[in-house]
């Protein structure tokens, strides 16, 4: 069989309906094969990032793998950011890129290109990617096909990467009578390094059974562990209150009482209240990194015994020294916690620790209405009274990003899918359409900037040609606010080139066929957004704000996680901390 056509065949066992691709002559061979097939299309992109983005929205509904696919030279190197993010946020993603014909290739010759488009794109991404390849032998692609896709979605799950040139694309192979991954002594290896760490289930329940102040901290690693159902569990049987980093936000359905906000840098100022007046800290699959303790890791639940479960034996103990450091997979590690819990947890008395909670949450709320202006915070919580349990929010980089994870209410069902180590701007939109195609019920909400928005504005061709039923809220403050905001904190409020003009959004929608609305009241917000929500198919909604609205809270240099700005009076916090106060540094 033609190479090309096992590859495909390969994709559709992983049950991949869906491959991103913008077409060229690199990757002919390999899109012709899914041309002739009913079980398998293609979603033609205008932009290569914006296939990555759309493949990664993809693996992160369907829990299993986003595929796309660029030809070479520009094409493979625009795969580049979302191949970044993927990496950084554990996402299993399969990248394809056409190569030139072998015997065009200038492997170790110090020339710098023979075939046109030629470009060494494996020794690009072996930093961003857990396996890169350039495949030169067809009798070895089973091997590598099968490497990488195992790769991808075992240990911390990532990003891979096959080269495959257009002469290997079409050659005949016998996939049957070539070696398998799974036959070698590579993959015997992988599977012994990927082994958990033993679970010391006694001595963590002992510390649950002696906290007064209890909290759990939920990471990326629960949606990338598929252990929301074992979280949820664990929080029936204990009632422990849980926070979320950005990136686990949607780990818990926000009607749980025991929920109560997101922590870090512009967490809640009431989340961050908590967490660090805890004296357990149960931290699930998250590393930890400064957007969640500060630029102080040393401060971070200073008062608490801490214990850290986490895929990535390098995390453990990287940035925040724990008590209990656990290497292991989230699942069979909170299946074998809530196993013993069942026939050993008594109910502990911590009503006294949520009424201190309730206390920060009442006299700190992050929401403020206002009359005269759409407070952003606001807005997020009318929108989510907008949105049904089987929808899935995408949300951009920038201030609105902020807004919506400190603000939106997600309901059983939602998802909430956030670029988190690559934070890049451009992500929400592709991401929606790949999150759509993935579970193809509900409806995709892109929240975005009026920066952001426009960075792969191209694809509202994508989804209007493809029907896909996508709402676009666009924050708009003409201003890249999240920099502007840091120019006018740091840098003596000089903007510089942050301040934008921006172009008529609604117009452009409808440019593409596409249905649009305006607010710019708050008088407005409820019946556009119940309009919206009306309509079946795409439709762009432009909000504007203020120009020089900010996020609030805001954690600073220098402070630890409790002590954000705009700044509580130093005998108000501490008179609401239960631990001592830390010593004030200056800011740099």
């Amino acid at each position: 069989m033609k190479l090309s056509d096992y590859v495909i065949d390969v994709l559709v066992e992983q049950n991949i309906k869906h491959v991103f691709e913008m077409i060229g002559g690199g990757i002919t061979h390999l899109l012709d094969s899914i041309y002739i097939r009913e079980d398998i299309e293609c979603v033609s992109i205008h932009h290569e990032q914006a296939a990555s983005f759309a493949a990664e929205g993809y693996a992160r509904i369907n829990g299993n793998l986003g595929v796309a696919m660029a030809t070479s030279g520009p094409g493979a190197l625009n795969l580049l950011t979302g191949i970044g993010s993927c990496y950084f946020d554990s996402i299993p993603c399969l990248f394809i890129t056409g190569q030139v014909n072998t015997y065009e290739y200038k492997f170790d010759k110090k020339i710098r290109q023979i075939g046109f488009q030629e470009t060494d794109i494996v020794s690009v991404v072996k930093p961003l990617t857990k396996y890169a390849e350039l495949v030169i032998d067809p009798e070895k692609i089973r091997y590598h096909l099968e490497k990488a896709i195992y790769i991808a979605q075992n240990g911390r799950p990532g990003p891979v990467l096959l080269d495959i040139p257009m002469n290997i694309q079409r050659a005949n192979i016998d996939p049957k009578q070539q070696v398998s991954f799974f036959d070698s002594e590579e993959y015997q290896g992988l599977v012994k390094e990927e082994k958990n760490d033993e679970f010391l289930l006694d001595e963590i329940i002992e510390l649950m059974k002696n906290a007064e102040r209890p909290i759990i901290l939920a990471g990326g690693g629960i949606r990338t562990g598929n252990a929301t159902r074992e979280l949820n569990e664990l929080v029936k049987i204990t009632k422990f209150p849980v926070v979320s980093s950005l990136m686990g936000i949607d780990s818990l359905s926000h009607a749980n009482e025991e929920y109560i906000g997101m922590i870090g840098s512009y967490g809640n100022r009431y989340s961050n209240l908590a967490l660090a007046n805890s004296d357990l800290l149960l931290i699930l699959g998250s590393r930890l990194d400064t957007r969640q303790t500060g630029t102080r890791p040393d401060t971070f639940a200073r008062g608490a015994k801490k214990v850290h479960v986490d895929i990535d034996r390098l995390e453990l103990n990287e940035k925040v020294k724990v008590d209990i450091a656990i290497h292991s997979t989230l699942k069979p590690f909170l299946q074998k916690l809530t196993e013993k819990l069942e026939t050993e947890w008594l109910d502990t008395n911590i009503s006294k620790w949520y009424q201190t909670i309730g206390m920060y949450k009442d006299n700190y709320p992050t929401a403020n209405y206002q009359e005269d202006s759409i407070d952003p915070n606001w807005f997020m919580e009318q929108l989510s009274n907008n949105l049904k349990s089987d929808d899935t929010i995408c949300l951009d980089v920038g201030q609105h990003q902020m807004w919506a994870s400190q603000s939106l209410k997600l309901k059983d069902g939602q998802r909430l899918l956030n670029s988190g180590g690559m934070g890049a701007m451009g992500f929400a939109l592709p991401a929606a359409m790949g999150a759509y195609l993935a579970k193809e019920d509900g409806q995709a909400i892109v929240i975005a900037g009026d920066g952001g928005i426009q960075v792969n504005i191209q694809e509202f061709d994508t989804i209007v040609s493809n029907n896909l039923p996508i709402k676009i809220i666009i924050m708009n403050n003409k201003s890249l606010g999240m920099v502007r905001q840091f120019q006018d904190l740091y840098f003596e409020k000089r903007r510089q080139s942050t301040i934008i003009s921006n172009p008529n959004f609604p117009g452009i929608a409808r440019a593409y066929d596409m249905k649009a609305f305006t607010i710019n009241t708050v008088s407005e917000v409820e019946s556009v957004l119940e309009q919206v929500f009306l309509e079946e198919g795409p439709v762009l909604v432009d909000v504007s704000i203020a120009s020089d609205v900010v996020v609030n809270p805001k954690l600073v240099v220098n402070k630890p996680i409790e002590d954000m700005s705009p700044h509580l009076d130093r005998d108000e916090l501490k008179k609401i901390m239960l631990i001592d106060l830390v010593e004030e540094q200056k800011n740099n």
